[in-house]
């Protein structure tokens, strides 16, 4: 049964942890776009002081925030959870690390057939949802649809409107497409750096999650885990059809999984031999050699510090911030994203073709541009959704939302242009 088409709800959207860094970024772009636009919103957290602390900030900037109701609830008590849940056409969730704080609620979401979205990038999480709900949620009608920021929307967005532009001016798809990071500039939360610790430690424990994060087809259908993809980029390598060095990129091992499985879950409209990769671009000479020498030897050793329990517990006390830290305004709005996304395929009547798709955005990819694309997916899942794809599920944003988010997200600043 459908529960979602047959209930009523007070708000539209209901933030779960809007006290958090990136919650308050969100809970911010959400004032201003409900100010505008139709849409009930209200803030949920753990604590209310810290919830009216909140409030009175936003209305400060926003004097209708002065009026936002207030949840309080507990990402471990499910009766909370439930209690809030039942409020909401949509709940969007900034609490992480996901896999220690999120699996209460999505099952909440999924049992009372409401819609969710969030920021994780932990595949061994999302992996769990599909195998725990995926079923169930297309039986209450929930939409659940994970992977709403910097991972994975340019990546997956981008790739549905690149193969979509594909099919209507050549007739066919494009049977390859490269992600690249052309250049950016931004930083790290607290929040973030949790997140990548925690998928570190259950990975460094459990073999099973081990392998989930190496296969590159982790978060396909039962199946259909498999194809012709194999690891994410590693290390330097010239790449003659880019005319650069490029080396890897550290949102791959998300994003990557994320457009296989909606092309997986869409019925193979991208064709089943469909290749995808995600690289970091640097020049073409020597220059552009050591950078993606050096930059990839940085990352591997990182990773490998991150590991190891003394040099993590060094780094977390020396150099990466806590929860709840996170760059400000200033850095926030210097920062900025422009990724290529270049395609290969073969027209109908036999001839090659290759297309680009530019994604780009003009404020720090993980803080700005992010709190703008979770607050739109919110919205979109709140008020769109009869134009959107009607079947529950744990979903992809491509898949779920498809162009209509992209038209959202083009309207509130973010670039999404085919050559």
């Amino acid at each position: 049964m459908n529960l979602r088409q047959n209930r009523t709800c007070s708000y539209d959207v209901v933030l779960w942890g809007a006290t958090g860094f990136t919650g308050s970024l969100v809970a911010e772009y959400l004032v201003r776009r409900t100010a505008t636009e139709r849409g009930r919103l209200a803030l949920a957290g753990r604590d209310r002081s810290k919830l009216e602390a909140l409030r009175d900030r936003l209305a400060a900037v926003e004097p209708a925030a002065a009026k936002l109701p207030l949840i309080v609830a507990d990402s471990h008590d499910r009766a909370s959870l439930d209690a809030m849940v039942g409020d909401a056409a949509v709940v969007c969730s900034t609490v992480g690390p996901y896999a220690v704080h999120g699996r209460e609620l999505v099952a909440a979401c999924v049992e009372a057939g409401v819609d969710y979205c969030d920021l994780t990038g932990e595949v061994q999480f999302i992996r769990a949802m599909i195998d725990e709900h995926h079923i169930a949620a297309e039986r209450s009608g929930a939409r659940i649809v994970h992977c709403c920021g910097f991972d994975s929307i340019p990546s997956d967005l981008g790739t549905l409107m690149l193969e979509q532009t594909a099919l209507d001016r050549h007739g066919a798809p494009l049977d390859r497409v490269t992600f690249l990071l052309r250049a950016s500039r931004g930083s790290f939360s607290g929040g973030t750096v949790a997140s990548m610790v925690n998928v570190v430690v259950e990975a460094g424990r459990d073999r099973t999650i081990r392998r989930i994060l190496t296969d590159p087809y982790a978060l396909n259908p039962d199946g259909e885990r498999h194809g012709p993809d194999g690891p994410d980029l590693a290390g330097p390598r010239f790449d003659r059809k880019l005319g650069r060095w490029t080396g890897p990129f550290l949102m791959a091992s998300i994003n990557t999984r994320v457009v296989r499985r909606t092309n997986a879950i869409l019925d193979w409209p991208y064709g089943r031999d469909f290749r995808y990769a995600e690289v970091t671009g640097f020049g073409a000479g020597l220059k552009g050699r050591l950078a993606a020498t050096s930059m990839s030897a940085g990352l591997g050793a990182f990773v490998a510090l991150l590991a190891w329990s003394p040099t993590r517990s060094l780094l977390s006390k020396l150099v990466l911030p806590d929860p709840g830290q996170g760059p400000d305004r200033a850095a926030r709005e210097a920062g900025f994203f422009k990724i290529g996304l270049h395609g290969r395929g073969i027209e109908a009547d036999g001839r090659p073709v290759e297309m680009t798709a530019h994604v780009a955005g003009d404020n720090d990819p993980g803080y700005g541009e992010t709190a703008k694309m979770l607050g739109e997916s919110a919205l979109c899942l709140a008020l769109d959704g009869d134009e959107l794809e009607g079947r529950g599920g744990v979903l992809t944003p491509a898949a779920c939302m498809g162009m209509r988010l992209v038209d959202r997200l083009r309207a509130a600043g973010m670039q999404f242009v085919v050559d």
